[in-house]
């Protein structure tokens, strides 16, 4: 499933993918979620991605926020009509949850934009899947 949202002509899109438990996990009790996040900057002016803020929350309601300097270790520099991809992973005590937040960026001319990623949910392959 493909989750989308736009802000300031800025399109985040999220893909998500269940990671089999090994025997470690299961032991540990935890599940693995990878997810694929593409930034798609369709304004007139670059953007540079500062910061992320994401908003975890896990089946039984516990929330976890998350922030810090850029993704993956990067500062990416989105010209316009470019994007930019990474890929990053979210363990929880739970087999299912959801995520959200937004980035920071600035623009070439020093203006501030908070961009939205869109909630989306965490569930193992064979559930329905909902946002919790």
């Amino acid at each position: 499933m493909l989750y989308s949202a736009t802000t300031h002509d800025i399109t985040v899109s999220v893909r998500v993918q269940f990671v089999p438990r090994s025997d470690d996990a299961i032991a540990q009790n935890k599940w693995l979620w990878t997810y694929h996040i593409t930034l798609k900057n369709e304004s007139d002016t670059a953007v540079r991605l500062k910061t992320r803020h994401w908003t975890i929350t896990d089946a039984l309601g516990r929330i976890q926020t998350v922030e810090g300097v850029g993704v993956v270790g990067e500062t990416p520099l989105i010209t316009p009509g470019e994007s930019y991809a990474y890929s990053s992973g979210c363990p929880l005590d739970t087999s299912s949850g959801a995520m959200g937040g937004h980035y920071m960026c600035v623009t070439e001319d020093g203006h501030w934009l908070k961009v939205a990623v869109p909630d989306f949910s965490l569930d193992m392959p064979e559930t329905r899947r909902v946002l919790n």
